[in-house]
């Protein structure tokens, strides 16, 4: 029946390029063996963030020129590569979104974050603050930060992360806390999720997929985001910290 809704139950398999933001990461490795079982299609995935300098982030790789059939990214960072011309408009499709929390390493007391007060104050005695590299990391740097009124009081203990998951670097204790998107905390041994972080200063990341106008099977690419955009997806979604946006480009 999957195929079916797929409506590529017959082609002929390819393989299917991916560029993977790390936010996606836990819901697509989830997904990825259904949509090949279901399709026959495989799977190829080069991992990297949404934006920033280093060599694996999506952007440098289409500019290296690098070819992908989907790119599943945040989505103001698509948009961004539909205004450049290198990933087709129509193509877009949102996919979830995800919210920023916190995590400790296994074993430490766990922080109060359950109110505003209470998150600034966890903040301000931790020893150290790691954040990542991609869109959650620059909202804490540039935005979060400032909203709590500790821009001043946590410079010098609080880091941007590069290419490396925030849980990684919290789980052997080279930081005391980090801060990144849910999903990308959650995966992460040796680590403790603590929450997500209070409303009031939350930022919502939306996820969404393409297909780059260099794509070697752009049909594929299609029909690889219709999967995960489908509501058979949604669960898988759901349990890697992720909420299902249902966006009606979907069904095209």
């Amino acid at each position: 029946m999957a195929s079916l809704a797929l409506g590529v139950g017959n082609a002929l398999a390819d393989e299917v390029k991916v560029m993977n933001s790390g936010g996606f990461t836990a819901a697509y490795k989830a997904l990825g063996p259904g949509f090949e079982k279901a399709t026959g299609h495989k799977l190829s995935t080069a991992w990297g963030p949404s934006m920033g300098k280093s060599p694996e982030a999506i952007p440098n790789r289409l500019a290296r020129g690098e070819h992908a059939d989907v790119v599943i990214m945040v989505g103001y960072a698509l948009d961004d590569l539909i205004k450049q011309g290198k990933v087709v408009p129509d193509s877009k499709v949102a996919l979830a979104d995800s919210r920023i929390g916190l995590a400790v390493r296994a074993g430490a007391p766990k922080p109060d974050i359950s109110t505003l007060d209470a998150f600034r104050d966890t903040l301000l005695k931790a020893a150290s603050i790691a954040y990542s590299d991609s869109a959650s990391g620059v909202y804490v740097e540039k935005e979060m930060f400032r909203k709590l009124g500790i821009e001043e009081q946590v410079k010098g203990r609080a880091h941007m992360i590069e290419k490396t998951p925030v849980g990684s670097v919290v789980a052997k204790g080279d930081y005391e806390v980090g801060l990144q998107q849910v999903s990308e905390l959650l995966p992460v041994p040796g680590t403790t999720f603590v929450g997500k972080i209070p409303e009031a200063v939350q930022s919502i990341t939306t996820f969404a997929a393409g297909v780059p106008v260099n794509a070697e099977h752009p049909d594929a690419g299609r029909a690889l985001i219709r999967y995960l955009a489908s509501p058979a997806a949604r669960a898988d979604i759901e349990r890697s910290g992720m909420d299902p946006v249902v966006d009606p480009k979907a069904a095209q």
